[in-house]
């Protein structure tokens, strides 16, 4: 028990700070640890590191904000297309298995690496 509890804690430090340094983390770092690391099913962590990227976003955007950071007219308009593109989502999540999602999840973290690498 206390070995799953340093790993919880420790997966969820790495999150915290990748959240804070670049802003990503619940998807990039919680699914594929929940999912190597604590056995937990692909969909089931993909929902649970939404539930938890909500507490990580608050407490770094309060030190975003803080700063001055935050391009609110930019929020304003993106959050709108995220909360229906969220929404979506999470209804088609569980008609993916296992298998596929890992797939799409894994394609779309390709593209994001070799776009930071290259753009």
């Amino acid at each position: 028990m206390k070995k799953n509890l340093l790993k919880i804690f420790l997966i969820g430090l790495i999150t915290g700070i990748c959240n804070g340094i670049f802003g990503s983390g619940g998807g990039t770092i919680l699914v594929p640890a929940m999912v190597m690391f604590l056995d937990i099913k692909e969909n089931k962590a993909h929902a649970t590191a939404i539930s938890v990227i909500l507490p990580l976003s608050v407490i770094s955007s309060y030190f975003y904000i803080s700063h001055q950071l935050i391009d609110w007219n930019l929020v304003l308009k993106v959050t709108l297309g995220s909360v229906i593109g969220g929404y979506a989502g999470s209804r088609i999540l569980n008609r993916f298995s296992d298998h596929t999602l890992r797939r799409i999840f894994g394609i779309s973290m390709l593209i994001a690496a070799v776009r930071m690498v290259f753009w």
